[in-house]
């Protein structure tokens, strides 16, 4: 409901979002205090609810929202004016702060510091540099500390579940890691099928994301009923599907452990008689932490049965699969380890004539790899399990798995967060360009795209009125005619820029520039950089639309420009090398698949390279 009714942007992680805004995508109300607040309260009921997804993502949005609030000193009309807050009254700064954001929320979901800086730098940010990477991880320390000091003050369960496990939270450093020859084949068939099952759980998840949009646009009433379809479906699986499996035995060396009497434990005993225990119900019957400290409990090769396993494994694939895109906060993190465990120890099972290494350790493998293989991360994988699990010696296999499982991966498709930009039709800008996009230049790409919307270095005020009107474009390329017939560019002037000058009236009754000292008395910088408001809450009377306006001292008169005959392989890699920038070949218009709609011929091609 609160998704719904209050912010729809704050279903979902919002993780793709902050790398769109990362890359120069504009993502309105994205970062505001309304999605701040449904995204705390919508996480916390939608985790506890037992629906199959992930607190990981949505606290990397919650960063993201809290940087963004505490740099701007608020949202909409009811900022903080404070004096200190102009330093931070700026793009670039913005930026910054807003990856610090999503770095301190991955090191408070993993309790991974550093994990958390490198998942900025590898995932997030797109322009990085030594001044981010100290903030960030400042950040990430910050975090650190205070998640300590609240563990300390919640010892003995005096806040619930909370800080159980202390700031490791998969804790399987007690286990000696000893290499054989003969664990390489079963380690190579985990890292594959991480590599496999992560493309095909991303190509069926983009299959679901297509129909789950068809079924969103049809209004509130519909958003509504899917969650409470998958809320149904959910209920029913977890209850039902424990009664597949029979009952197992308690160990003796188990002792009173063994049924599970508390909230959370290792042998659930749920429909079975005394002394007996429900593998399949200790994992479905937990919270997503509990139950992935079952699955990688280490000295437990016996204790899940191999069909519990694989109908485990299923469970969680069809409801991650039909869970992801209802109208909820939610992460993909935690059900992608969940379903790698799974595997990696059905993987340990099957092949536990070769397999040497603790099935728990497999596990590990098993999610690190399905997590490589649908979101193609490495570097930061590695460190974010290396401070879950505490383990130094799993460094090695950990790399070899994830090199695997990514290899695999993009062998077949992009990585999740890449089809979800896709499918919200962010214009995101990979880092390198497509071969085929050499073989065209700038000039072409602009003759077959609609004629951009120019002014004049004077122009009437209804004239650039009607273009803020018309479009959203945040800057317009200003046109200077020294001659007649000729025209030359004089530069390049913002929305803001204009929507100050149509603020403050600064019309002039007959075409003339203006002088330098009559801009300066007219505008403060503080003016110019705020970029509140828009064209339609200025009241201009038909008088006022008659008069002009002069640009000339507003246009930023050394745009970036190229040449005509310049590729668009290298205009891509200029304009995303120059941070967000308008000019006439926008974003939009260097994505791939927008020129080759433009340019159906170079179809083939793509196809050749």
């Amino acid at each position: 409901m609160l998704c719904v009714v209050f912010a729809p942007t704050a279903a979902g992680p919002g993780i793709p979002e902050i790398k769109a805004y990362l890359n120069g995508v504009d993502t309105p109300n994205m970062f505001g205090a309304p999605q701040l607040i449904v995204k705390i309260i919508g996480s916390i009921c939608a985790v506890s609810s037992g629906l199959d997804l992930g607190k990981e993502g949505p606290l990397v949005h919650i960063g993201a929202c809290l940087a963004n609030l505490l740099s701007q000193g608020g949202s909409g009309r009811h900022r903080l004016r404070w004096r200190w807050l102009r330093y931070f009254d700026n793009d670039r700064d913005r930026r910054d702060l807003i990856t610090c954001g999503a770095s301190s929320g991955v090191c408070a979901a993993f309790r991974a510091p550093v994990g958390g800086v490198l998942f900025a730098l590898e995932e997030v940010a797109t322009w990085w540099r030594s001044a981010l990477l100290w903030r960030t991880f400042f950040s990430t320390a910050t975090v650190v500390v205070v998640l300590r000091g609240f563990i300390e003050v919640c010892r003995n369960g005096r806040c619930g579940l909370f800080g159980e496990g202390g700031l490791i939270l998969f804790d399987v450093g007690d286990v000696a890691v000893r290499y054989h020859a003969g664990d390489l084949l079963p380690v190579t068939i985990v890292g594959v099928l991480g590599g496999v099952l992560g493309a095909l759980y991303n190509h069926v998840l983009h299959k679901v994301l297509r129909v789950y949009n068809l079924i969103n646009e049809k209004g509130r009433a519909a958003k509504l009923a899917l969650a409470l379809a998958v809320c149904a479906l959910t209920s029913a699986l977890l209850y039902v599907t424990p009664f597949a499996v029979p009952c197992t035995p308690c160990d003796p060396a188990f002792g009173g452990a063994c049924p599970t009497l508390g909230k959370s434990g290792n042998f659930k005993r749920f429909n079975c008689p005394e002394g007996h225990y429900n593998d399949l119900a200790t994992l479905l019957h937990a919270t997503n932490v509990d139950a992935t400290r079952n699955i990688f409990s280490t000295g437990t090769a016996g204790e899940f049965r191999l069909d519990s396993l694989l109908i485990f494994f299923a469970v969680y694939c069809v409801l991650g699969l039909f869970t992801f895109g209802i109208a909820v906060p939610s992460g993909l993190f935690l059900p992608i380890i969940l379903m790698g465990s799974a595997y990696g120890r059905v993987t340990a099972l099957v092949l536990s004539r070769f397999a040497r290494i603790d099935h728990g350790l497999y596990a590990v493998l098993g999610a690190a790899a399905l997590m490589s293989g649908s979101m193609r991360m490495t570097v930061s994988l590695v460190v974010i399990f290396l401070e879950l699990t505490n383990n130094l010696l799993l460094l090695p296999i950990t790399m070899f798995v994830l090199l695997i499982a990514k290899t695999v991966g993009d062998a077949f498709n992009p990585s999740i967060y890449e089809i979800i930009l896709d499918l919200k039709g962010l214009p995101f800008l990979e880092a390198k360009p497509e071969p085929w996009m050499k073989d065209l230049t700038v000039g072409e790409l602009a003759a077959a795209k609609p004629r951009a919307v120019a002014l004049q270095v004077v122009e009437r005020v209804s004239t650039v009125v009607e273009a803020l009107r018309a479009t959203r474009h945040n800057g317009f390329p200003v046109l200077d005619r020294p001659r007649p017939g000729v025209s030359e560019l004089h530069g390049l002037v913002l929305r803001s820029h204009l929507v100050a000058a149509l603020r403050k009236r600064w019309f002039l009754p007959e075409r003339r520039r203006t002088e330098e000292w009559e801009a300066r008395e007219m505008f403060s910088s503080a003016e110019l950089a705020d970029k509140c408001g828009g064209v339609d809450e200025l009241e201009i009377s038909p008088e006022e639309m008659g008069m002009y306006v002069d640009l000339h001292p507003l246009t930023n008169t050394t745009p970036y420009t190229v040449v005509e005959t310049m590729s668009v392989a290298k205009a891509v890699v200029l304009f995303r090398s120059i941070s967000p920038i308008v000019g006439i070949l926008t974003r939009q218009d260097l994505i791939a698949h927008n020129i080759l709609g433009a340019f159906p011929h170079l179809a083939s091609k793509r196809k050749t390279h």
